[in-house]
């Protein structure tokens, strides 16, 4: 092509400014631009370092104190992370131990609470160093407005998603929440999931929780996560399940401007 002819517009370029997906990286030759190259690496390597970080649950339990907060610190049965990774069950249940903690905090406090509030470092624990105590400032002050009595929130190390169905029974919750670093991505390291379930107990498949993902400054922000976790936790509280049975149906008010408002039709045809 002549040096004088004009460059053509590239309308990739326009989109890949509305997503952090990996469009319009340009080539050289038939490879990638070294600076996309690199790029791809560092967010691999941001990825693998969430898996790997020590979860820092003295850290959280101190800031957690500061908010006059009462925690406790269980332990999962799987003894460290390469167990953790190689055995996804072992993840799911407390370490003997841990659950005998429970119960004695049980029979101290009798008559069970409505909601146990469960963190785990999960996939990420990037994710609950950065987002839960954020989170859990938003979700307080409207649990304190429901009137809902909570039990002091479990911390659990090594942990998976269905841990919090044994810590609910073990504390005779009706509700559970668990705040759990997801599987990291490419552009999101530090992604925290919300799972609710009415009426836990051991042995409950996915099938009985509803699932919040993705909170984090770049994705599902702390008071929208809240909002829809508190509209879960009134509608499961009244129907009495949670699940695939207990649709998000949580509306969202917002006040948009003439200029704010989403033009109709396909935004790519919108946006030339």
């Amino acid at each position: 092509m002549d040096k004088h002819t004009p460059s053509l517009d590239n309308p990739w370029l326009e989109l890949r400014r509305l997503t952090p997906a990996r469009i319009a990286l340009g080539r050289t030759g038939t490879s990638l631009p070294t600076s996309a190259q690199l790029d791809f690496q560092f967010a691999h390597a941001q990825a693998r370092d969430a898996v790997h970080l020590p979860f820092d649950h003295a850290g959280l339990r101190e800031q957690l104190s500061a908010r006059g907060q009462p925690s406790l610190l269980l332990h999962s049965a799987a003894s460290d992370r390469h167990s953790y990774l190689q055995r996804p069950d072992l993840g799911r249940r407390l370490h003997a131990d841990s659950a005998q903690v429970l119960r004695e905090h049980a029979l101290a406090n009798p008559g069970g609470v409505d909601l146990a509030i469960v963190v785990a470092d999960g996939l990420s624990a990037l994710a609950v160093h950065r987002h839960t105590l954020p989170f859990l400032a938003r979700l307080d002050e409207q649990v304190a407005t429901e009137g809902w009595s909570t039990a002091p929130v479990v911390l659990v190390e090594q942990g998976r998603v269905a841990v919090a169905d044994e810590v609910g029974e073990l504390l005779g919750a009706k509700m559970t929440v668990i705040l759990i670093g997801e599987r990291p991505g490419l552009s999101s390291p530090d992604s925290l999931g919300l799972y609710f379930t009415y009426n836990p107990k051991v042995g409950l498949t996915d099938a009985y929780r509803n699932c919040i993902s993705n909170v984090r400054l770049e994705g599902l922000s702390y008071g929208m996560a809240a909002h829809r976790l508190l509209y879960l936790m009134r509608e499961a509280c009244r129907r009495q399940l949670s699940g695939v049975n207990l649709k998000d149906e949580a509306q969202v008010h917002r006040v948009e401007s003439a200029a704010d408002a989403p033009k109709s039709g396909n935004f790519l045809l919108n946006n030339p």
